[in-house]
């Protein structure tokens, strides 16, 4: 039944359209693309701070990229599923169980406006998402022939360069001094083209040169790129095949307990952002070179409630190898293991080189999911893995229960239920060894003001899975046990309260951490936002839990000792006019354990976003920071290169500062350009190793063009 239909029954929501297109019209006319961008920028940088991962290239690079496809081929929520709205990460699961049910209870949304019916979507919410969404379109958009997804996609090509001014020891050294040398030049390079029609279809490749790395030279004669990933996706095929995958692609399963190769959020300020959600299948367009697949997979419809994704893949690792002694084979072969899978996908010395896909990786799996009915879904699912090389890991007491050998299978029970204003999900897994893994979660609305969550997880210390993404607070899903809760208030219009606090556990010894212990965490923001004028926070956040104490130079102290570590933050962004953009940050924290005391540190920066009507945007930032050492350091959000998402820690004492503009003044071409610099003035020099530079500075430049047709 159409909509329109039910207009009568709803009187109310005819005045409200009316009112509601008047007080958003005066923001979402005036509001940026750049909203959501922004929105996304603060999850990743509460990732980065989280995981401490500081690569330069980052999984969540994809999720700009969905948002960029949305604001040319807006999504409508008249259709669109769970999975493509968790996929925008600018809602909650929440906000996205709310408005399913609105739309299921009402027959559909008239207007985009209705959105502030639903209790969990505030004005800056729905302000956030009005440039990526619709309401209604042409029927067409139902069954589209390939034909004219391939006539109307959008295609772009980009080419990026990027380099360091400063020398590294690595490219002083040649043959004459050993393996340890840089084969190639300091230059990053990037390519990648893409043709792609709404989130139905998707196609391209992409490559890129690492720092380092050889590149059409005589140590890469014929790779040229470091790097190769192609990728051909298609989606609403028919009404039995739902989508097939070749080349490189992202499946995730469930909470991640066995299978998660997209990117997915842990603990965040977005509280009550909790559940793993989005496609089972997506397309892979990022440079990382370790989490995905390389084959082929399918979704099939089994009926109307029974969807079968299936999946192979097989691609070479990059794995440090070593003798196996216990094998009585013959063949050389059969006498080499691996002591790990690299994950950082460098191949600049010839010993890296060396390395290269020293293991064949094979993945086969599937999940069967039911979807009993428009609040229940049920997830079946499988994963095999084997490695051509046993996998063979130096033995430490930390990691005797890590998976050793050539072949592991998984597999996992997932749900999801809504029940009015309660939103149930979890995961059950097992490894073939029979230990076993396990989340449970709750998001509950309880009224228009006020969200809560919570999620218990159990992981076995012998649970073993190669490719699992949980909610957790260690790396994995292994060893731990804990109990989350998080709570949003919304106590007035322009006011809101976001705090968790999670209590865990880890009943056997870590890395570097000779014993169990346990630990907590709690963190507090208080925002004000006014429009399209200010928004500003108070935040605190603290964490405690162990760290190895004893040691050559600490023998009298315990084996495990708890470490504490805090951290203030009072972030202030005032829009001075509709195009210029003032950013004010001050970070304060320390970090104490008995081993070596307290350590204090702090962290000032002010930005200016300026984005005039016409071609030419601009964006700097000049920083000053003092920390006494790394381990207290503040991870900062920079504006980088279109979607080359930079998080950057900043410790010691000196000033960083960066410059970034972008054009768009010749016709569906996009220029930038980038300058970035760190400066230590406390006698602190840059890298180590071979990337020592002896300097006290560090100069980054950067360019890009895209060209879109």
């Amino acid at each position: 039944m159409s909509p329109s239909l039910h207009l009568r029954q709803r009187p109310f929501l005819c005045t409200l359209l009316l009112l509601g297109s008047l007080l958003l019209s005066a923001q979402t006319d005036s509001a940026r693309i750049d909203d959501g961008v922004e929105f996304q920028e603060q999850l990743i940088e509460d990732f980065i701070a989280n995981t401490g991962d500081e690569s330069d290239e980052f999984e969540f690079n994809a999720a700009f990229t969905v948002l960029g496809a949305y604001r040319r081929r807006p999504l409508d929520l008249n259709r669109a599923t769970y999975e493509d709205l968790a996929e925008t990460l600018l809602l909650s699961p929440i906000q996205i169980s709310q408005l399913l049910d609105y739309r299921l209870r009402m027959n559909g949304l008239l207007s985009i406006y209705e959105l502030q019916v639903i209790p969990s979507f505030d004005l800056e919410s729905i302000r956030r998402l009005v440039p990526y969404v619709r309401v209604g379109g042409d029927l067409d958009d139902i069954k589209i022939p390939f034909a004219r997804m391939l006539a109307e996609g959008e295609r772009e090509l980009f080419t990026r360069w990027q380099r360091n001014l400063e020398t590294a020891r690595g490219y002083t050294l040649g043959p004459e001094d050993g393996t340890n040398y840089y084969l190639g030049s300091p230059d990053r390079l990037y390519l990648r083209f893409r043709q792609r029609y709404s989130n139905k279809l998707s196609f391209g490749f992409t490559a890129e040169k690492d720092p380092g790395e050889a590149f059409f030279s005589a140590n890469n004669a014929r790779r040229g790129f470091d790097y190769y990933s192609a990728h051909f996706f298609l989606s609403g095929i028919n009404r039995h095949v739902k989508a097939v995958a070749l080349g490189d692609f992202n499946v995730s399963f469930g909470q991640g307990l066995i299978l998660y190769t997209g990117f997915g959020f842990g603990k965040s300020i977005q509280s009550t952002n909790v559940g793993r959600g989005g496609p089972v299948l997506r397309p892979y367009t990022s440079v990382s070179e370790f989490n995905f697949m390389r084959g082929a997979a399918t979704t099939l419809a089994l009926g109307e409630k029974l969807e079968l994704t299936v999946f192979g893949s097989r691609r070479g690792r990059t794995a440090n190898l070593v003798s196996v002694q216990d094998t009585t084979e013959l063949d050389p072969e059969q006498l080499l293991g691996v002591t790990s899978l690299n994950l950082t996908g460098l191949n600049r010395t010839p010993s890296e080189v060396e390395d290269r896909n020293a293991v064949v990786q094979t993945s086969y799996g599937g999940s069967l999911r039911l979807r009993a009915s428009q609040r229940l879904q049920l997830g079946l699912n499988f994963l095999g893995e084997h490695l051509s090389r046993p996998l063979e890991i130096r033995d430490q007491v930390y990691n005797r229960f890590f998976f050793r050998g050539t072949d592991l299978q998984n597999a996992s029970l997932d749900y999801r239920y809504r029940l009015r204003n309660f939103t149930f999900f979890g995961e059950v897994a097992a490894s073939d060894n029979g230990a076993t893994a396990q989340l449970h979660g709750l998001m509950l609305g309880l009224d228009r003001y006020v969200d809560l969550s919570a999620v218990y997880r159990r992981y076995e210390r012998d649970y073993q899975a190669l490719n699992a993404n949980p909610f957790a607070e260690g790396s994995g899903a292994r060893n731990e046990e804990g109990l989350y809760f998080g709570l949003e208030m919304r106590p007035g219009r322009h006011w809101r309260i976001n705090a968790y606090y999670d209590l865990f556990r880890f009943p056997y010894f870590r890395f570097n951490v000779d014993g169990p212990d346990q630990g907590h965490e709690y963190r507090f923001r208080l925002t004000y936002w006014e429009k399209r004028k200010l928004e500003a926070y108070l935040e605190l956040r603290s964490e405690t839990k162990g760290i190895g104490g004893q040691g050559d130079l600490f023998p009298t102290l315990e084996a495990v000792i708890p470490q504490t570590r805090f951290q203030g933050r009072l972030h202030f962004g005032y829009n001075i006019s509709p195009t210029l953009e003032w950013r004010s940050r001050l970070d304060a924290g320390f970090t104490d354990d008995e081993r070596e005391g307290r350590r204090t540190g702090m962290m000032i920066y002010q930005d200016l976003h300026w984005r005039p009507r016409g071609p030419w945007s601009i964006s700097t930032r000049f920083a000053l920071f003092d920390t006494d050492e790394f381990d207290v350091r503040f991870y900062q959000y920079e504006n980088g290169l279109l979607y080359n998402a930079r998080v950057v820690p900043y410790y010691g004492r000196g000033t960083r500062t960066f410059f970034l503009f972008r054009y768009k003044g010749i016709r569906r071409l996009t220029l930038e350009g980038r300058i970035a610099q760190t400066f230590f003035n406390d006698g602190t020099t840059v890298g180590t190793g071979l990337e020592a530079t002896g300097l006290p500075r560090r100069t980054e430049v950067g360019g890009q063009v895209i060209w879109r047709f």
